[in-house]
């Protein structure tokens, strides 16, 4: 389905919410707003897959339709290594069992992240979730999940980044804005959007992931891709 959500023109924006029409548009969303999605996303399953071991459990955070999820069930080759994924939409998590319900190896939590147990962790992906966490529980976050992975695991987190620098900041939002034009998106689809997200997606610059990382007990830190003004990290014990 095209996404066509913010198409029309509104009298009032409210806060985004990962409801039915968003669930609905969800793919093709994603792909004509986040630049390097389809890298990351097969790429991220890759890496988690490179972790994985017997009697393990990988953790798709936030994951949406579980793209993600399926991600690494392509990569994986421990039988009995599970994939646990988590979403606080209902409507999003509907949506991904009626893609993939028939998957027995990726069990699907409808729950907060921050709620969640997690136990025995080869793997932990945030896959464009963190930002939507309150930022006063980042940190809290990140360091249960460290508390909780096998010293071989891997957490990754991809994310939307900012810029001390105004120049900086400027020249890839304007960049990130010609992006989605050239993907179809009119100026009133991309204004509209953003005014819906600005009290919701709450991005950090790449230096504030890397000290948080650390502080939350990760001993190896890397970004590993980056286009425009989105990034990924892997964070290792």
């Amino acid at each position: 389905m095209r996404d066509e959500v913010f198409r029309d023109p509104r009298r009032q924006i409210v806060d985004f919410v990962f409801d039915e029409s968003i669930a609905a548009a969800f793919p093709d969303m994603i792909r004509r707003s986040v630049p390097g999605y389809e890298t990351v996303v097969p790429m991220s399953g890759l890496i988690a897959a490179r972790h994985a071991r017997s009697g393990g459990r990988c953790y798709d955070l936030g994951c949406s339709l579980g793209a993600t999820s399926m991600a690494i069930l392509r990569q994986l080759e421990t039988p009995d290594c599970r994939i646990i994924a988590v979403d606080n939409s209902a409507a999003m998590l509907d949506r991904a069992r009626a893609l993939h319900g028939n998957e027995s190896r990726i069990e699907w939590l409808h729950a907060d992240l921050r709620d969640v147990a997690i136990e025995n962790a080869c793997a932990v992906v945030m896959n464009y979730t963190l930002q939507f966490v309150p930022s006063d529980d980042r940190l809290d976050l990140l360091t249960r999940i460290r508390h909780a992975m096998d010293p071989s695991g891997v957490l990754i987190v991809s994310e939307k980044v900012c810029f001390d620098d105004a120049w900086e900041q400027s020249y890839f939002d304007h960049t990130h804005v010609a992006y989605k034009r050239a993907n179809g998106y009119s100026a009133l689809e991309v204004a509209q959007k953003r005014s819906s997200l600005e009290k919701v997606l709450v991005p950090d610059r790449i230096e504030e992931h890397e000290a948080r990382f650390r502080a939350a007990g990760f001993g190896r830190v890397h970004t590993w891709f980056r286009c425009l003004n989105w990034a990924s990290f892997v964070a290792m014990p």
